[in-house]
């Protein structure tokens, strides 16, 4: 057992070398975790890439603001058999939701608006907005004015476009991402589209956290992303996160896939006969042979320009990130808004962050869990982790969640368009492995 216990630790350690940016480490026990349980994790998840349900994935658990668990397997890079590695860059989409969320309560420590704020008063066009009625078919002036809150917790009325509504199609004839599109362009856009409901009715997911982007840029006086780097990013060690991937970090870069029901992992079959599969399992990683492989590559990046592909900078999906990077992003909001001795929020705005401003589930850009016992969200009801927690994910499947109660944090992630089970199994495996 002694000597099991050192291997382990000589592997984490090796892992937290590798870790680079991210957070120390500590013996599982010492922080009251299990390390022989943890070990369930990784045959668990390494099922979902040999089923080729994932391309690959990381997992990593932190609790007491030490890494215990950190895990890659599979690959970032299928057709090129690049595995996944520590520092992988991921799009993380909405997960940058949470982040911009923090940027703007930020401003709002320095004073510079109050939740009830309307959003006019810093972004003109949206005074007088219209709002259509519950079937679509008249236009009004609406009621209310939509404020700051609105957007933090989605509701101001604001949508994706993803339905087949007329706002649904004057959505996506405004084509608001269209490549040299700025965040003022995206908000001139919004304006000008009736709401799909009146502001604080109800909970919409939409473009409310991109408006709040240029929120931050207006008020800041500075371009978005420069607000991040300099007041966010740098100050807590978030060295890869960005709406841009340079030139030479584009080999770190993960490929997104989705899944197909053709069968075959295209353009892959030659590579795959030439694999090595005793070395790509010493490694984690497995070659696919299953016929019902259901991978295939999206390809949707924007070009190389200037040395670097640039996403759109917007506050609900552009950012892509690491690992390491946003775990510390967690870190600091699991500790009250400070890290290492640099303090971004007041713990007192980070409570405020959390609680469940609507619906009894949602926060300022998180979803909370509530009363279980007495909730009538079987999902909610049913998840393992401790009332007050707050979690998001993104569309490429990555996820997070931070427990207050337990002082932990969990992350998973991913390149995949289609949602996966593996998330649950990941949580409930991370709690089964805790002690006390």
């Amino acid at each position: 057992m002694e000597k099991l216990a050192y291997i382990s630790l000589l592997l984490l350690w090796m892992t937290a070398f590798a870790f680079g940016q991210g957070l120390p480490i500590a013996v599982p026990e010492k922080v009251g975790v299990s390390a022989e349980r943890l070990e369930r994790i990784r045959p668990v998840m390494q099922g979902y890439v040999d089923k080729g349900n994932l391309p690959g994935l990381l997992t990593a658990v932190a609790r007491r603001g030490k890494i215990v668990h950190f895990e890659t397997i599979g690959m970032r890079d299928v057709e090129n058999r690049k595995p996944i590695e520590t520092d992988t860059i991921f799009r993380i989409h909405s997960m940058s939701k949470p982040i911009t969320s923090v940027a703007v309560m930020m401003l709002y420590e320095d004073g510079y608006f109050r939740l009830d704020t309307p959003v006019s008063d810093f972004i003109p066009e949206f005074k007088n907005m219209k709002v259509y009625n519950e079937d679509q078919t008249e236009i009004s002036e609406a009621k209310n004015e939509v404020t700051i809150k609105h957007l933090l917790t989605h509701t101001a009325g604001l949508t994706y476009g993803w339905g087949s509504g007329p706002v649904d199609k004057r959505y996506r004839e405004a084509n608001m991402f269209k490549r040299g599109a700025t965040l003022a362009d995206m908000a001139k856009k919004l304006s000008t589209i009736p709401l799909v409901h009146e502001p604080g009715e109800r909970w919409t997911y939409g473009l409310s956290t991109d408006v709040l982007g240029y929120l931050v840029e207006v008020v800041s006086g500075m371009p978005f992303e420069e607000f991040l780097q300099t007041r966010l990013f740098k100050p807590i060690g978030m060295v890869d996160t960005a709406f841009s991937v340079p030139l030479e970090k584009l080999d770190r870069f993960a490929a997104l896939y989705q899944l197909h029901k053709e069968g075959g992992m295209k353009g892959d079959k030659d590579k795959e006969k030439k694999t090595d599969t005793r070395k790509e399992k010493e490694k984690g990683i497995k070659a696919n042979k299953d016929p019902k492989t259901r991978l295939e590559r999206v390809e949707k990046d924007p070009p190389l320009e200037n040395d670097e592909i640039r996403f759109f900078p917007g506050g609900g999906g552009g950012l892509v990130s690491t690992a390491p990077d946003y775990i510390r992003f967690c870190q600091m909001l699991l500790n009250g808004g400070e890290l290492e001795g640099v303090r971004i929020l007041k713990k007192e705005t980070v409570e405020l962050m959390r609680y469940p401003h609507h619906d009894n589930w949602f926060g300022l850009g998180f979803s909370i869990v509530t009363d279980k016992e007495q909730t009538t969200d079987k999902e909610s009801s049913d998840t393992p982790e401790s009332t007050g927690s707050y979690s998001w994910g993104g569309a490429a499947g990555t996820l997070f969640w931070i427990d207050p109660e337990k002082e932990l944090i969990g992350l998973l992630m991913t390149q995949i368009s289609d949602v996966s089970s593996s998330h649950d199994q990941f949580k409930v495996l991370t709690y089964q492995a805790l002690l006390e």
